[in-house]
């Protein structure tokens, strides 16, 4: 089986593990802040703050935004739930926006019409690797005076207009998860210019506390404050080595995911039942997945049969994302079901995520092709048989739903 995704570990990321193993730290030390310090400069912003997962820096900037009670977040719905969960975890409302119908990037004139005098923060998410429309959110922003957070747990590397992904929103969250384009097993980062918010996220970090232990150490005392209520939310020392061995090497793994997409592409231009997500032109997009979308009007199966045939042909396919409002919980708790954002829900019913990775070799990507060709031309139909359709004299397409 060839996954959608896969992290890569090499004999460097193993002796910097290694190193720090046998070294007098292992968490709270200085492998965490030369992590920061790297990350920072790789993204171009002033400061980052580690944590202990992409879920955490989500809430650390839910945190730092000061969302609380009853401020609500607009977000787009095609994304993890983890985005959704962490303006809850504050006591906040998520309000779904949808999203553009040719990228499922969220929408800034959707955005524009769910504003009202609660809200407080937009989080933009960077859905797969290809950066929001940050102009436009952040006009949006300004103007109605809202805190701009970017989940760019898909786009570490990525640029908008020239500038990286990073540097573009108030707070930025980034994820190190085993599939994402660098990883510290689990871990993740936020980073912003905002020495204010770095102070506050730090302190979140570590129960509230002012000072971690390697801090009171360098400064020769015992005595530490908790200054607010906050979580443990610390990284490793050695996670954090291996996050700044993977760094060093992430350009060329951007360089890799690009041609990897640049060769699904071609290969699937001419394809009149699937075809990939428009890439806007202003972009360099990261690809973290590579997400094709199926056309239901010219096919004689439904999505659930396309990813089980590949499956069988031991392509790891998978499907990002349900949309965050048609989760029980979402449904439930807010009232969001089915008609809430059509064009994400529309979509969620005929996106499919092929693999996509650094350490996939030619002939991977060569069987890819060959077998989601296979399958979804299996499964094509001509117009002769649309047209029969479109008279009722056949059932044979089907859809799944939410």
């Amino acid at each position: 089986m060839i996954p959608y995704g896969r992290h890569l570990v090499d004999e460097d990321d193993i002796e910097a593990v290694v190193k720090v193993l046998r070294s007098d730290w292992l968490t709270t030390g200085p492998m965490v802040q030369a992590f920061e310090e790297e990350m920072a400069a790789f993204v171009g912003t002033r400061h980052a703050v580690a944590v202990s997962s992409g879920t955490a820096a989500l809430h650390a900037t839910m945190y730092a935004a000061g969302i609380g009670s009853g401020d609500e977040v607009i977000l787009p719905p095609m994304t993890f739930a983890a985005t959704a969960n962490a303006v809850l975890f504050q006591g906040g409302i998520p309000v779904f926006a949808d999203v553009d119908p040719d990228t499922l990037l969220i929408d800034p004139d959707e955005v524009e019409q769910k504003i009202t005098p609660r809200t407080k923060a937009i989080i933009a998410v960077d859905y797969t690797g290809h950066p929001c429309d940050y102009d436009a959110l952040r006009a949006i922003a300004d103007r109605h005076n809202l805190v701009l957070i970017a989940d760019a747990c898909h786009a570490l590397g990525a640029e908008y207009k020239g500038e990286k992904v990073g540097t573009l929103a108030d707070l930025t969250a980034f994820s190190f998860h085993a599939v994402k384009h660098i990883t510290t097993g689990e871990g993740g980062m936020v980073v912003t210019d905002d020495l204010e918010a770095r102070e506050r996220m730090r302190r979140f970090r570590n129960h509230g506390i002012a000072t971690d232990h390697h801090c009171r150490t360098e400064q020769g005392t015992w005595y530490y404050e908790m200054v607010d209520l906050g979580y443990n939310y610390r990284i490793t020392d050695f996670q954090c080595a291996l996050g700044t061995s993977q760094l060093r090497k992430l350009p060329g793994w951007i360089v890799r995911r690009q041609e990897i997409a640049g060769r699904y592409n071609d290969a699937f231009a001419n394809m009149n039942a699937m075809r990939p997500l428009y890439v806007r032109p202003n972009v360099l997009h990261a690809y973290h997945l590579y997400v094709v979308r199926l056309d239901p009007e010219r096919l004689a199966a439904d999505r659930q049969t396309i990813f089980s045939s590949l499956r069988k042909e031991a392509i790891g396919v998978n499907v990002h994302y349900i949309p965050v409002n048609l989760h029980p919980f979402y449904r439930g708790r807010f009232g969001s079901g089915l008609g809430l954002c059509p064009v994400a829900e529309a979509a969620y019913t005929q996106i499919l995520s092929l693999p996509i990775f650094p350490a996939m070799t030619d002939q991977d990507i060569e069987y890819v092709i060959a077998a989601t060709r296979k399958v979804v031309e299996r499964w094509t139909v001509g117009d002769t048989f649309r047209k029969r359709e479109e008279r009722g004299s056949n059932a044979l397409i089907t859809r799944d739903h939410a």
